[in-house]
């Protein structure tokens, strides 16, 4: 499996569970020549790519949905590819490595005039068998369920990636319906129910 730093995963994951795919907007601890170093170092792993539009819509860190613009002043979009998706453990959907649909820029005229993101719900997407978050199902399923430490000792995530995993891939993406509860000597106990 890719070896990821604990940013790299943060952007994958949120950008997997973006409808677009898009990489940005980036965590906001992120900024300037760090955010361009993890970027740079995703982009030459074809973990992301860039995707040109028709618009000349200018990067702006206020609306923070467009990386860069091009010679020719088009927006430059990021997007996850499917090695990216492979590498936080999602099995890609699709054969190609850029987004479905057409990309479209936010209009830097009127940010209020862009559409409205639509929560169409978890998409149909299995985990790979032998992949980390396969063993974080399997916890999930298993009776009695599993505490953040515990899958943190299987997996070798860190607790907020842990975390970020629950309810990004595997309830957003995979739509699995995880609950907790307070167990008396153990702790918090996550389940998968269902």
């Amino acid at each position: 499996m890719t070896k990821l730093s604990d940013t790299q995963l943060v952007i994958l994951s949120a950008a997997a569970q973006r409808e677009d795919s898009n990489v940005l907007p980036l965590p906001g601890s992120l900024r300037g020549g760090a955010a361009a170093k993890v970027v740079g170092a995703l982009l030459s792993r074809g973990l992301i790519a860039e995707t040109a539009t028709d618009s000349q819509t200018k990067a702006d860190a206020a609306l923070n949905r467009i990386w860069r613009n091009d010679e020719d002043g088009r927006a430059i979009l990021l997007h996850v590819t499917d090695a990216g998706l492979t590498a936080i453990g999602i099995e890609p959907a699709g054969g190609g490595s850029a987004p479905t649909g057409a990309v479209e820029a936010p209009s830097a005229e009127d940010p209020q005039d862009a559409p409205a993101e639509a929560d169409p719900g978890p998409k149909a997407r299995t985990p790979r068998s032998g992949t980390k978050q396969a063993k974080l199902i399997e916890m999930l399923r298993a009776d009695g369920g599993a505490t953040i430490d515990e899958i943190v000792a299987e997996t070798g995530w860190q607790a907020h990636t842990v975390r970020g995993a629950m309810s990004g891939a595997l309830k957003k993406k995979l739509g699995l319906n995880i609950t907790s509860e307070k167990v008396e000597g153990r702790g918090r106990i996550y389940q998968v129910r269902g």
